[in-house]
């Protein structure tokens, strides 16, 4: 064992570092490219002694330090390994740098920000000294680079400096100087020509949180190694291509491209007759240039075609075959096509994850969500799972109604028994996500719904517990209260809640309203009078207060409510919503003949926003193409269980949504947390959905009327800003605003006139994946931090927020000490004395934005949505009160669902109250995680409730 010897004074104890060797942990050693570009062989022991004199240089080398060092350096040395591990192959040579980068990471993601910062400004100074020290050799020889044949070349500088000159052409303050600086760093003799194009990425990748525009230099070298890729293994032998000369060439890889998919099985061989020369000179090469590295290099790892591991497939010929594959069925194919492919390369619209997976493939799956009712018998159960991973096998997110199966304790007729209640079932479900990750490209998610009344609702809420029984803990499972009315006036009035098994109450599944509250008054009556066998009474408040402890602590169950659902929905004539789904932004009907299906694509709402506001023109067009993509993803679509196929061509929902809501805001110079900000979000969610009810308006004039159209609300003349009366009518008030800007009484004729072509149109979704792939700000979320480390399945991304890098440049506040205060700071300006007032307010973080802003803005984007919205609420320091407030606000405010809570660890809220900034300064160090930060301090009561007996 590697040791350093720390003296713990006054005892003179040696405590060893955990450094060890690699042999020894059986992890496979890697080398290490030095900055003298000689290689060695990965130690770990020289990551700890690293790390171990920042912790005493800022600490000190104390008795009680040395000890709490120890243990820090050993898991933070542990961490770091198995990070490098993970991202080492045995071809491949790191550079040293790289492993520094991921030790400062270790130290911001455990929250060591003073330790941190040590290490940054020390790297900072040595290379300030080595870059004086280093003395001019020209006479240096030239490295030799490894061709894929084996074959030896000496690099050509010349061509690596011109390379890289391009990649910065027309980005301000990109230096090509610097990255080619940073490249010849890491090179070393003997590289192969890959390892030499990634040090090309990596060296512009690491200069992104000084200037945010070294992401697009990054994505066009990325793109170069690409076109490298693609072209060679097309042609059969090393070939390549400059930006400049694939607009020549791209015509011709088109069909190149679209041939040996075909051959590779990977793509539908229909579409090789299409038009390939017409379509391949509709390309747009210039395109290219709009990727970010993160959005490119997800694209590359994730979506592009491959064969054994080569990607073949260039970014406009994907977005081309995206196209193709959704025009399929049109007339004019190529001209739909065409139109198709230039709202998605121009990044005006994007469709979800699904649909860019498979697309024009031999298993066209490209619908994004499923919603399913398990049924109260054996066979149904396991079908119900059966279909599970059917439908995930190809990219679909699921939501399944488990409220229907009885609860525990209730009698079985057909063994004389009695049933274990539903979450042995919802274990046997958890599983079988797991087990079926949608062929690696991103895991199976599932989430289960379980209304409010449900005998097991207890046993429900505890699913996601780290403590207690393992085989009744759903660990991987998303789960959600379905919550009828009744149940929050209950609570509003402290009033008692009875819990029933559903075998003995089977209606109530099916009821919404003021009939679902005759029946449930009915049935608590025959539990009084023991007509009732399964029952249990409580305090509704008691019961809402462990809702919201288990959301605070777990992050599970969502709150989402089943009355605004039902009674808002267009299609409550043709059966009964029962559940959202994974995200909670879809709300249709299910049975047991039903499986719902919707299909998605979000308007980049950024693209259609200047400083003077909505640009009322390009958003109408956007969305009208948008929606015949969807209708057109319908008929084109593999079904994989028929339940799906007839739900889906019977009802012809889609859900188009937006994202960039946050840098639409940007443009217009509109704090998050602000009056305007509502009004925008009421404005610009009302002309969304004005354009796409005209459109699927049209649609049905083109192509009939979905089959279940009459009956339904679009039928009666009432949209989705009418039904806002039913709902009000159903509670007896409604406190939401319900004034409009354009002209609904004639859009609401049209509708009368020709119908519609889809029985639902809008639903907002998280987008998490395709806005990262549009380099703008996630669905309706609020800036998450203005600069942090992303992670995903693709890697580490450093995220810098452009529009405030570009606001403190112009007022000559962008240098060294901002971007270090930045990360000490968590992203946020909040701490930062020398930030003006106003900058603070434009660029407040997640956790800095009081929450009832998000909640009104919700509020007036759902008045326009005809199903649901993707809501996910931060909020710094949790209370009880806070939280109760906060959601009854959701329901009083009419929104259908809601989704995470995201909340902030003890040492953040600590760290938030930091340079007087009174608490306000919240964030997280490394973002976009899919899962709430857990507190260590348990919430036991959340309402405060002085006849609590925690609060006593």
């Amino acid at each position: 064992m590697s040791l350093i010897q720390i003296t713990d004074r006054p005892e003179g104890r040696v405590l060893p570092l955990p450094s060890r060797s690699q042999e020894a942990a059986g992890m496979p050693a890697f080398r290490i490219i030095r900055r003298n570009a000689s290689i060695s062989t990965f130690d770990p022991a020289k990551i700890a002694i690293a790390m171990t004199k920042a912790f005493l240089a800022v600490e000190g080398s104390s008795a009680a330090a040395s000890r709490r060092v120890h243990e820090i350096v050993r898991e933070l040395t542990d961490q770091v390994t198995a990070a490098l591990t993970r991202r080492s192959d045995s071809e491949r040579a790191m550079p040293i740098e790289e492993i520094q980068d991921q030790v400062e990471l270790a130290l911001m993601r455990g929250g060591h920000h003073k330790v941190a910062r040590a290490y940054v400004l020390y790297r900072e100074e040595r290379a300030r000294l080595r870059a004086a020290e280093k003395p001019a050799n020209p006479t240096a020889p030239a490295l030799r680079i490894k061709s894929p044949s084996g074959l030896d070349r000496a690099l050509d500088e010349n061509w690596l400096a011109e390379l890289i000159a391009s990649s910065c052409a027309g980005l301000a303050g990109v230096e090509a100087l610097a990255i080619l600086a940073e490249t010849k760093r890491n090179l070393y003799d003997g590289m192969s020509e890959d390892e030499l194009a990634l040090a090309q990425i990596m060296a512009a990748r690491t200069l992104i949180e000084t200037e945010p525009n070294y992401a697009y230099a990054s994505a066009r070298l990325l793109l170069d190694k690409l076109r490298a890729e693609a072209l060679s293994f097309l042609c059969g032998h090393p070939d390549s291509a400059d930006q400049a000369q694939m607009a020549e060439r791209y015509p011709d890889y088109f069909a190149d491209y679209i041939d040996r998919g075909i051959a590779a099985g990977l793509l539908d061989p229909e579409l090789k007759r299409f038009d390939l020369d017409r379509l391949g000179r509709a390309l747009r090469p210039e395109a290219d240039f709009n990727f970010q590295y993160l959005g490119l290099q997800t694209l590359y790892d994730r979506y592009f075609l491959h064969e054994g591991g080569v990607r073949f497939e260039l970014p406009q010929a994907f977005f081309m075959r995206v196209a193709m594959g959704v025009a399929l069925r049109e007339v004019d194919r190529e001209a739909r096509a065409i139109e198709f492919y230039e709202v998605l390369s121009a990044f005006d619209v994007m469709c979800s994850t699904p649909t860019l997976f498979n697309a024009g493939t031999l298993r066209p799956q490209l619908s994004s969500c499923f919603l399913t009712t398990v049924p109260d018998d054996l066979d149904g159960i396991f079908k119900s799972v059966k279909d599970n991973a059917l439908l995930a096998k190809y990219s679909g997110g699921l939501g399944n109604d488990w409220t229907r199966v009885r609860g525990l304790g209730a009698h079985i007729k057909g063994t004389n028994g009695k049933s274990q209640g539903v979450v042995p079932f919802l274990k046997v479900a958890n599983d079988t996500a797991i087990a079926v990750n949608q062929g690696g490209k991103r895991k199976g998610a599932v989430c289960a719904y379980l209304e409010t009344w449900h005998i097991d609702i207890e046993e429900f809420l505890d699913l996601r517990k780290n403590t207690g029984d393992d085989r009744r803990r759903t660990h991987d499972m998303n789960t959600a209260n379905w919550v009828p009315d009744l149940f929050m006036q209950r609570v509003e009035a402290d009033g008692t809640w009875t819990l029933f098994s559903p075998d003995e109450v089977p209606d109530l599944h099916d009821l919404t309203g003021a009939a679902f509250a005759a029946a449930y008054e009915a049935y608590e009556a025959q539990a009084a009078a023991g007509r009732v066998k399964v029952f249990k009474q409580m305090r509704a408040i008691d019961l809402w207060r462990r809702m919201l402890t288990m959301l605070f602590e777990t992050g599970h169950p969502w709150i989402t409510f089943k009355d605004p659902c039902n009674l808002r929905s267009p299609q409550q004539h043709a059966g009964v919503i029962h559940s959202s789904n994974l995200c909670t932004e879809i709300t249709l009907n299910t049975s047991d003949k039903e499986v719902a299906v919707c299909n998605l694509a979000s308007i980049n709402l950024a693209n259609h926003v200047t400083a003077e506001g909505i640009d009322h023109e390009h958003l109408t067009r956007s969305v009208t193409v948008a929606l015949r993509m969807l209708d057109n993803v319908i008929d084109v679509n593999f079904y994989t269980i028929p339940e799906a196929r007839f739900s889906n061509l019977r009802h012809r929902p889609v859900g188009l949504g937006l994202m960039g809501f946050q840098d639409a805001l940007y443009r217009q110079r509109i704090p998050y947390a602000s009056e305007a900000a509502i009004r925008f979000a009421d404005e610009s969610m009302e002309a969304i959905s004005h354009a796409a009810i005209g459109a699927s308006s049209d649609l049905a004039s083109e192509r009939g009327r979905y089959p279940s159209y009459d009956g339904s609300l679009w039928s009666q003349g009432i949209l989705p800003l009418d039904s806002i009366e039913i709902l009000s009518r159903s509670r007896g008030k409604l406190d939401l605003d319900r004034s409009s800007r354009l002209d609904w009484a004639s859009l609401r004729e049209r509708v009368l006139q020709q119908g519609m072509r889809n029985s639902n149109v809008m639903a907002i979704a998280p987008t998490a994946t395709i806005s990262n792939i549009c380099g703008v700000s996630q669905s309706i979320e609020p800036a998450y931090q203005n600069l942090y480390v992303k992670s995903n399945m693709s890697g580490d991304f450093t995220i810098a927020n452009a529009d405030l890098v570009h606001d403190l440049k112009a007022r000559g506040l962008w240098d060294e000490v901002m971007i270090s205060d930045l990360k000490y700071f968590d992203g946020s300006l909040g701490g930062i004395d020398r930030v003006p007032d106003d900058l603070k307010a434009l660029y407040a973080t997640a956790f800095e934005i009081d929450t009832s802003f998000l909640i009104e803005a919700a509020a007036r984007r759902q008045k326009w949505i005809d199903q649901a919205q993707s809501l996910n609420l931060y909020i710094a320091n949790p209370s009880g009160k806070k939280l109760d407030a906060l959601y009854r606000l959701a329901w009083n405010r009419g929104l259908k669902t809601t989704y995470y809570l995201r909340s902030l660890s003890a040492t953040h809220v600590e760290k938030s109250t930091l340079k007087g900034t009174d608490g306000k300064l919240n964030a997280v160090s490394v973002g976009a995680a899919a899962e709430p930060i857990e507190l260590a301090v348990p919430l036991l009561c959340p309402i405060d409730d002085p006849t609590c007996e925690a609060c006593q």
